[in-house]
């Protein structure tokens, strides 16, 4: 390395949708999945440049506890480069996950600044994040998060139907359908399709909800301890299959953990400690 509860839905009619949006989505220009072959005759030191970048300057952040201000960033200066796979490497209270709920507008810093291809997101209102979020991110938990009593096709259909909105929904549910379908055939769960999450086994799940965050075809996609919970093999074939939707896609991933072999297994790696970046370096 270089230093450097939830309304039950229907499969065939979701409804009851949280609040209405617009058709960006579903009219964005879909990407081309490159075939296999198409992937080794390139020369694997090229990649396309994006000029989508994530970018943290300075970053502050704590939290209060009993009447007291607990530091948990201390001037974090971060940067994710398009189209790479980053890791967020630290220990447990090192501050990596508020980093990655900061980065992803879940929440605020106290100060600094955050962009995104350019553009600050660290000021935007609660409902710009919102919609930043829902155009842009894809995000994914070590807990999958994902609704239990929904099947895996209804997960993944859900924040299409949030930002669709009911009636553009209905008129291209068909469409809509078959697009998370396809998705999750993509990641391994075709199989699963009408399966609950309790008839589902970890790794599963995980699958269900890479599938969720993908549904709205981001640029980014965010990812706390994707193999935490999940035992040795499960974890190898997740992170396998993020690489795989970062090589084909040029996928942008940031991700956080705290194991070592997972972080090298990226581009670049972010290490954290005791709330501050302490050295970045790529693999």
């Amino acid at each position: 390395m270089e230093s450097s509860g939830a309304t039950k839905l229907q499969d065939s009619s979701l409804q009851n949708p949280v609040d209405q949006g617009s058709n960006a989505a579903l009219n964005r220009p879909r990407r081309r999945t490159q075939t296999s072959g198409e992937l080794q005759s390139q020369p694997t030191n090229l990649r396309v440049a994006r000029p989508q970048v994530l970018e943290a300057k300075h970053v502050v952040k704590a939290y209060r506890k009993n009447n007291h201000e607990v530091p948990v960033l201390r001037g974090c200066d971060f940067e994710a480069a398009s189209g790479q796979m980053t890791a967020i490497l630290g220990q447990s209270g090192s501050g990596k996950s508020t980093l990655l709920h900061l980065l992803g507008t879940l929440d605020v810093p106290d100060s600094g600044e955050i962009s995104y291809a350019g553009q600050r997101i660290d000021n935007l209102s609660r409902r710009e994040r919102d919609k930043f979020r829902n155009a842009q991110l894809g995000m994914i938990f070590q807990f999958y998060h994902l609704l239990p009593e929904l099947t895996a096709l209804q997960n993944v259909l859900i924040p299409l139907l949030i930002r669709e909105g009911v009636l553009s929904y209905f008129g291209r549910r068909k469409e809509i359908r078959g697009q998370a379908v396809e998705l999750l055939e993509r990641v391994g769960l075709g199989h699963r399709i009408h399966h609950k999450p309790r008839e589902m086994s970890g790794g599963e799940m995980q699958r269900a909800a890479i599938a969720r965050a993908l549904i709205s075809e981001p640029e980014l996609l965010l990812a706390d301890e994707p193999t935490g919970n999940l035992d040795r093999e499960n974890g190898d074939s997740i992170l396998r299959l993020l690489r795989e939707l970062n090589s084909e896609s040029d996928l942008t991933i940031v991700m956080v953990t705290h194991d070592e072999s997972i972080a090298q297994r990226c581009d670049a790696i972010v290490h954290l400690e005791d709330g501050r970046v302490v050295e970045q370096t790529r693999c």
